[in-house]
């Protein structure tokens, strides 16, 4: 289920309505959702692997650095 907003000519007042998915746009929109979640848990996972990379990086071009 979805929300739309209805505003009234001339009203500021905001009517909140549910507004019923197709089948076929639900399915999508889980379809969507759960290969959102599937790259956020990749990120998550590869995130130390990367941080220690770019650590290793600064290091060595620190290194470089104070030895040239």
């Amino acid at each position: 289920m979805g929300l739309t907003c209805d505003v009234g000519a001339g009203s500021l007042t905001f009517v909140w309505t549910l507004q019923r998915l197709d089948p076929e746009r639900r399915r999508r929109r889980l379809q969507l959702l759960t290969e959102l979640a599937d790259a956020k848990s990749v990120r998550v996972r590869l995130a130390p692997r990367r941080a220690r990379g770019d650590q290793l990086r600064d290091l060595i071009a620190l290194r470089r650095r104070l030895a040239g």
